[in-house]
């Protein structure tokens, strides 16, 4: 059956076919990765493709010409977003518009996953207050460039029978930093040292 498509300018004599459930685009499908090599316009060579609306709407299967025809009267591109699908699937839109939009979320993206650098300051047990106060500081001063903090808790001999100084000490450390540190690794025992991290408390969410 063919029936003419009401949300899509459509040029005479071209008609959407009724799309069956087994040839239904996918929510997947329509979020398909457009290469940098996809093929536009005058570059798609089959005879016809899926064709795919500016909004998103299956017009259906279509000559190519015709496709290309709907697309230069809306002044916009017909892009092959789906090359194996038979037959491929092709979308109206502004390409030049999409290259640029997707290399900003590339950019973004990239400044996103930038590594996080991880700090360590190392503590003995049993510290006095001068020496905490100035390993504390390298401490906040790690957590204010918003590097990472491996605080690690070094016992020597007798000490490794006493865990709970150094919880104690860590407990105490990440109090003291509270306000631009969180714990993101528990306390654990680790042969003779005791390590946690710390990560920078991230904006807006002290």
């Amino acid at each position: 059956m063919l029936v003419r498509n009401s949300r899509l300018p459509v040029a005479p004599g071209i008609y959407s076919f009724v799309v069956t459930v087994g040839t239904l685009l996918t929510p997947q499908s329509r979020r398909t990765t457009i290469s940098a090599e996809a093929r536009i316009n005058e570059r798609i060579r089959v005879p016809e493709v899926r064709l795919v609306g500016p909004g998103g709407e299956q017009v259906g299967i279509v000559r190519t010409d015709d496709a290309r025809k709907l697309a230069y009267e809306a002044d916009l591109d017909l892009v092959e977003v789906a090359p194996n699908a038979k037959p491929p699937v092709a979308k109206i839109m502004d390409y030049g518009k999409f290259k640029y939009e997707q290399a900003q979320k590339a950019r973004e993206s990239r400044k996103n996953q930038q590594q996080t650098v991880v700090k360590e300051q190392k503590f003995r047990p049993k510290i006095d207050d001068h020496d905490y106060e100035t390993k504390k500081g390298n401490v906040v001063r790690f957590l204010e460039k918003g590097s990472k903090v491996k605080v690690t808790i070094m016992f020597r001999g007798r000490e490794q029978s006493r865990p709970e100084l150094g919880f104690r000490l860590l407990e105490r450390l990440a109090d003291d930093v509270a306000d631009i540190g969180v714990v993101e690794s528990r306390p654990k025992q680790d042969g003779r040292n005791m390590t946690m991290v710390l990560g920078p408390v991230r904006k807006g969410k002290k």
